[in-house]
């Protein structure tokens, strides 16, 4: 409890009465207006079910997992859609570690009615043989990082998984008609959950009875005195409806937080349904590619490629290379030609002059070229003949001292 408050963070006066000032002239402390929301960036991890949303600074992970299991006795024809979230102290000092807190849970919950009491999930897919086996849908919301309005964030992201999931395909077989087989996705096509609709949360934070602002951060939450959360889709029907706090909300102030959220909920619909359209453009075109590279070619065609692609190599300088356009080709070809019999010639000398030591080598020279050999070894052995190095002008240590003696007797 004494960590807990340590890690609790305080903001001073000084900036309560500035954001409270500014909300009184319309404005707020990031340049949004009052009924505006941050920037909201939805990417898909590989795995299907897997989301990442970020809104402003708040940045949530979701992703969705199913297994077979027994259903309820009161729902023996129905699935069952379970929500989970984890707060971990990375995106808040406040967070504990080890088992959710009060903001976990009501989050959670929150998420959990507007998806349950409105029925956006149908459930009754789920089942796979009535009584015995149903899939149980977990969806597991990561906080990663605490910029305020942790509940719209959260919200988007569960639907976001809900919608890219999918689920492998179940048939019943056996003798009895009563065994379940659970099909690969290299042998069927996995199935997408069956969502009706998408309930969003449009979130509202209460400056005062009077001041009220869409999407509060996380400075503006330690300002605001309370928060009401309308849960509502893009047709306008009202899912679920939130409020906490110690200030009192009158009812026409209700109703227009509710118009404004059935806008604001029909621009999230619309985000969250061209990235899915992205999401599944992609997934296509990269199917589709894998499948061309798969397909095989005949060979006559790869051996016309393969001569073709030849020829385009054999043409000279690469026409990605400034510095060689205004090479000529011939005079190039000629050059590397010279270059290569002067290189062939190069070797053959390296090999006749190590015939003395190395016999293998000679042997491969005379067997390759028997004329070259003959010429390069004349002219090796007459060049080592007429060669004089500064050796041959010293004279030998015997005439030196015969020569000293001589001379020491006249």
């Amino acid at each position: 409890m004494e960590q807990r408050l340590a890690n609790t963070w305080h903001m001073s006066i000084n900036e309560k009465k500035f954001i409270e000032t500014a909300l009184l002239s319309d404005l707020r402390a990031d340049g949004r207006c009052p009924f505006d929301y941050r920037k909201l960036t939805i990417k898909f991890g590989r795995k299907d079910g897997s989301t990442e949303v970020q809104l402003g600074q708040t940045h949530v992970m979701s992703f969705v997992t199913a297994q077979l299991v027994q259903p309820y006795r009161d729902r023996p024809n129905e699935g069952s859609l379970n929500i989970f979230t984890e707060f971990s102290p990375m995106a808040d000092p406040s967070f504990e570690a080890g088992r959710p807190g009060e903001s976990a849970i009501e989050l959670g919950r929150i998420i959990d009615r507007g998806l349950r009491e409105s029925r956006a999930v149908d459930t009754e897919s789920l089942c796979v043989l009535a009584g015995k086996l149903v899939w149980s849908v977990r969806l597991d919301l990561h906080i990663l990082d605490n910029g305020g309005n942790l509940l719209d964030a959260a919200n988007v992201a569960a639907l976001a998984s809900l919608m890219t999931f999918r689920r492998p395909v179940c048939t019943l077989g056996g003798e009895d008609g009563q065994e379940v087989v659970v099909h690969p996705p290299e042998v069927q096509e996995p199935l997408p959950l069956i969502v009706h609709h998408l309930p969003i949360a449009v979130t509202f934070g209460f400056m005062t009875e009077n001041i009220l602002v869409v999407d509060p951060t996380y400075y503006e939450e330690a300002v605001m005195k309370g928060k009401l959360t309308a849960t509502i889709n893009a047709s306008e029907d009202v899912c679920a409806i939130q409020k906490a706090g110690e200030i009192g909300v009158a009812p026409s102030v209700v109703m227009q937080c509710l118009r404004i959220a059935a806008a604001k909920a029909a621009d999230m619909t619309s985000k969250i349904e061209n990235a899915q359209m992205r999401k599944s453009a992609c997934q296509e075109r990269y199917a589709s590619e894998r499948n061309v590279m798969k397909t095989e070619e005949p060979s006559c065609r790869r051996e016309v490629d393969a001569t073709t692609e030849a020829k385009r190599l054999m043409k000279g300088p690469s026409c990605w290379d400034p510095f060689s356009r205004g090479v000529d080709s011939k005079h190039l070809k000629a050059s590397l030609v010279s270059c290569g019999k002067l290189m062939e010639k190069r070797e053959n000398e390296q090999i006749v002059k190590g015939k003395l030591m190395d016999s293998d080598s000679a042997e491969i020279l005379e067997q390759r070229n028997p004329i070259a050999f003959a010429t390069i070894a004349t002219d090796v052995i007459s060049n080592s003949r007429e060669i004089k190095t500064l050796q041959d002008a010293v004279k030998p240590k015997s005439k030196r001292k015969k020569f000293s003696a001589s001379k020491s007797s006249n």
